[in-house]
């Protein structure tokens, strides 16, 4: 029977990478594939060269993409991932219509039914590597989506991802990891915005079916039973090899049976480890189950998603006590009935989730529950809640080692990395009343002379680092802008860096940031002077830099020197935003810098000058990052002048998507 398909639209927000020049290859298009290897690398000096090929012909390399994220979808390391699909990767995976409701029917780039010696749509990333020294197998962390799940499930119809490791010394080893594998565990309410969260419906009525067979499909969530996609769980596997040799490792998805329904699979972290031993991993993520809201608000049900994975080469046994221990936080209520665990045992007892049972090497188990937020919040409140799995790591079968579950945005009230935030080293959510649109700091309640902080609603998500006697780096109060205060920024080179921190974990994965500005005046100056601002994430990942430059006008002194602002550009170095006084030059006044985050990973570059409105604007790449998870700007000087330029910044906001 001929299978055919329909999809809501799917607007995701989608970081690219410049798509690079390719040729024709047996029915192939290729290109060097860098960007691919650099994105899911761990160590990138590793790489000695990389290739990538697909079947799309249009020459725009559509079948793969780069990303910052994409649904409940994150970096394992780092700040980006690649989807490799048989169809159109990150956009429309899955269909070729986008109506809403639309056909199953997926994007295909030759023959909907290949004969023999036609091409099935696939998409192929080669690496070679060079093997640390010490290092005895290489990992990579590996997630399957299809849409042949459920109902093509044991069929002909069997999307496959296939991942070789071709070693001198070990030999070639592979993963096959097939549709009819039976490791599919997530459907579709537990992967919204990834385009494979897709329900059946009847054409004519709108009303949810059955999936089985041809049907149409809608991304308005219906109950589980109307899932009309799946995916594994994210997974990680590892390859025996060698130190000091050079391997191949090569990532293959391909259409089975024909080339209709798409399949896609999430790449991240390709590392290198050590000698054999149980390597336990694990992530928590949630999401707001309702669906249709983008912040969580009170009475809400959160779905929680724990995936602990054994990375290593030996079993992690169902040892004396238990394996995974989650209290539940405050303001929730647990949904009887919701626990699910893919292997093993789990139970709800005492406010706690509870889990026990084996992961075999270099495999996974899928945890999930829901909870329900307390109806009767009446202020926006911070829900935390952090699991500890209890681990074997010398082989003796008694869990000696304890990991906690790696959510990036938890606040475990501890500062980690210096950065004065305790919000961004573990996840938080927050369930916020009212509409979220921005954050402003104007400095108006903070003391002249010390440092400055800011809260919202009870959560501080703004601090800066303290003055020293050298360079002045404090709140002010002698000149602002609107309101009382200001921030004043006279470093020397002796007394950087300095930071303005955000503690802003709790929000990020309901609102990625949008936006960062300021307003700021600078004086004229009679020296040589720099001042450089570094904005960067919570990874320490920079995402943009400016400096101010003072340079020589050719006027007298001491109006001899004035300041010029820069952006730094990936590819042309430092390019002006000029004013609009003769030669862009930044003479006294109130003036306005605005970072705003493009849906690429490009960002515009805008200059507003108080009384004239914007004079400058630009785009360009990020320098790595892009702002969505801004953490931090990292103020510094190259400079030891005599009489160190002062600037004064106000009306300081952050502004979210």
């Amino acid at each position: 029977m001929m299978r055919f398909a329909v999809l809501a639209t799917i607007i995701l927000l989608l970081v690219y990478l410049p798509v690079l020049p390719g040729s024709k290859a047996g029915g192939y298009e290729t290109y060097d594939g860098l960007d691919l290897a650099l994105a899911i690398l761990a160590d990138p000096s590793t790489l000695i060269n990389s290739s990538y090929k697909d079947t799309d012909q249009s020459g725009q390399f559509r079948q793969k993409i780069v990303l910052n994220s994409l649904g409940v979808l994150q970096p394992t390391d780092g700040d980006s991932f690649i989807l490799l699909s048989t169809g159109i990767a990150g956009s429309v995976p899955v269909t070729t219509d986008g109506l809403d409701p639309g056909s199953e029917r997926g994007t295909w780039f030759g023959k909907k039914y290949p004969g023999p010696g036609d091409l099935y749509d696939r998409a192929v990333l080669k690496l070679t590597l060079r093997v640390p020294p010490g290092m005895h197998y290489i990992s990579y962390d590996l997630q399957f989506f299809s849409m042949e799940y459920p109902d093509y499930v044991g069929t002909i119809y069997n999307d496959k991802v296939i991942v070789t490791v071709d070693s001198p010394s070990k030999g070639v080893t592979t993963y096959n990891f097939s549709v009819n594998s039976g490791d599919f565990v997530f459907e579709s309410p537990d992967i919204p915005g990834t385009g494979f969260d897709l329900y059946s419906i009847n054409k004519h009525t709108g009303q949810p079916v059955d999936p089985s067979g041809v049907s149409w499909v809608t991304r308005t969530p219906h109950e589980r039973k109307y899932s009309d996609a799946g995916a594994s769980a994210l997974i990680t596997r590892s390859h025996p090899v060698s130190p000091n040799e050079n391997i191949t490792i090569t990532f293959d998805i391909s259409d089975e049976g024909d080339n209709q329904f798409d399949s896609a699979v999430f790449i991240d972290n390709v590392r290198f480890t050590g000698f054999a031993l149980p390597s336990i991993k694990a992530l928590k993520t949630w999401q707001d189950a309702n669906g249709s809201r983008s912040l969580l608000h009170p009475g809400d049900k959160i779905h929680y998603m724990i995936t602990i994975s054994n990375s290593g080469n030996m079993d992690q046994g169902d040892n004396p006590g238990d394996e995974f221990v989650d209290p539940l936080p405050n303001n929730v209520t647990f949904i009887p009935g919701s626990l699910f665990a893919s292997s093993g045992k789990a139970e709800y007892s005492n406010g706690k989730i509870i889990w026990n049972g084996e992961i075999p090497a270099k495999s996974s188990v899928l945890i999930s529950y829901d909870v329900q937020v307390d109806p009767s919040i009446k202020v926006t409140t911070v829900i935390s809640n952090q699991g500890e799995v209890h681990w074997d790591s010398d082989g003796d079968n008694k869990n000696d080692a304890i990991e906690l579950t790696d959510d990036p945005y938890t606040d475990d009230g501890i500062d980690k990395d210096g950065d004065n935030c305790t919000d961004d080293d573990d996840p938080t959510i927050a369930v916020v009343l009212g509409n979220l649109s921005e954050l402003v700091e104007d400095f108006s309640d903070d003391v002249p002379g010390e440092g400055a902080e800011q809260t919202f609603q009870g959560l501080k998500w703004f601090s800066t680092s303290k003055s020293s006697s050298k360079s002045i780096f404090h709140v002010a109060g002698a000149y602002h802008y609107e309101t009382p205060n200001s921030f004043k920024v006279q470093l020397r080179s002796s007394n950087s860096p300095q930071y303005w921190n955000y503690c802003l974990g709790w929000i990020w994965s309901q609102l990625p940031i949008k936006e960062w500005r300021a307003k700021f005046v600078c004086g004229n100056n009679s020296e040589p002077y720099e001042l450089i601002m570094s904005l960067r994430n919570h990874t320490g990942a920079e995402i943009a830099r400016l400096k101010f430059e003072y340079v020589p006008t050719g006027g007298e002194a001491p109006d001899n020197y004035a300041p010029i602002l820069y952006y730094l550009s990936p590819s042309k170095g430092w390019v002006q935003l000029s004013s609009d006084y003769q030669g862009g030059y930044l003479f006294n006044g109130w003036y306005e810098i605005i970072i705003r985050q493009n849906a690429s990973n490009t960002i515009d570059y805008i200059l507003w000058r108080k009384g004239i409105g914007v004079t400058d604007r630009k785009s360009d790449f990020t320098l790595g990052a892009n702002l969505f998870r801004l953490s931090q700007v990292v103020w510094n000087s190259t400079r030891d002048p005599a009489v160190t330029p002062m600037f004064f910044w106000d009306e300081h906001s952050i502004g979210f998507d």
